[in-house]
């Protein structure tokens, strides 16, 4: 069982370094008192490993729980050898800054007359306890949100391909668009197995239908440029911090020719090692 203790500033990033290990795999607990701890950890272990990897924000907002939480971490470091702490700081004109931007009050507003920088420079010094025991520090102050993202993802994944999700599909078009679709790609310019009467009844999972949609030279060339497309375009994606891209490919419906291309593009980004899903939305319709 993998634990994370995701805590630091308000306004520093947590929500978005949250949403990150969401996408990579953590279950993610916002504010539990610390009373609960032990019995999530012992939910989580009776599972039969369903859930094992565990991440808990620990911050101000727990108000008159928030003293216990250093001891209920310490107890679960303890117990477990296996946790983790993680703090997300910035700067305090960032701080400010961020606030003024979305007009949101800070959680100690009250305690602080609103005055903001007298809420900060509070919470810097209830935080000092956790940011000296922290496994991993983060400053998000001079980053850029993707440049941040790409960060936690290098941190909690051994490997960096892992954190962009992959989900290729097919649909037919005769059935509604794909508003889901990144990537979308109309392959009804393409001949059609349809009209094939051996064919008609089968889909592209089959190598007859599959052979015959890739036979001619129109489809072996559209398969290679499309390849070639998608290829220079997911280290883009990547790059720019995207968890989950959708490659989709329609044809009249969604049973031959766009099965055919999904299921060959799958294959050549999985010998990638990168993490692909497939759906076929319309093939039994």
């Amino acid at each position: 069982m993998e634990v994370l203790i995701v805590t630091g500033m308000s306004g520093a990033g947590k929500s978005t370094a949250v949403n990150v290990l969401e996408d990579i795999g953590y279950y993610c607990i916002d504010n539990m008192p610390p009373q609960l701890f032990a019995q999530f950890m012992d939910l989580c272990e009776k599972s039969d490993g369903k859930i094992n990897k565990v991440a808990f924000v620990v911050d101000i907002r727990g108000g008159e729980f928030f003293p216990q939480f250093k001891d209920a971490v310490e107890n679960l470091k303890h117990e477990n050898k296996n946790v983790k702490i993680l703090f997300i700081d910035a700067n305090d004109d960032v701080i400010v800054s961020r606030y003024k931007e979305t007009r949101r009050k800070h959680p100690l507003n009250e305690q602080s007359a609103g005055n903001i920088r007298t809420a900060i420079a509070t919470e810097r010094k209830m935080l000092q306890g956790f940011k000296a025991i922290a496994d991993y520090y983060l400053n998000s102050s001079v980053t850029s949100n993707s440049q941040f993202k790409e960060r936690i993802y290098s941190m909690f994944l051994e490997n960096s391909n892992d954190f962009l999700g992959i989900e290729v599909m097919s649909f037919g078009f005769k059935y509604g668009g794909l508003s889901e679709g990144d990537l979308v790609f109309d392959v009804r310019c393409l001949p059609n197995p349809y009209y094939i009467p051996e064919l008609t009844h089968k889909t592209g999972l089959s190598a007859e239908v599959s052979g015959y949609v890739m036979k001619f030279e129109q489809s072996q060339e559209l398969l290679k440029k499309l390849i070639e497309l998608i290829n220079f375009l997911i280290p883009l994606y990547q790059k720019e911090g995207k968890s989950q891209l959708v490659i989709a490919f329609g044809c009249t419906g969604g049973k031959h020719r766009s099965v055919t291309f999904a299921e060959a593009v799958a294959k050549e980004l999985k010998s990638h090692n990168l993490r692909v899903r497939v759906n076929h939305r319309d093939i039994e319709k």
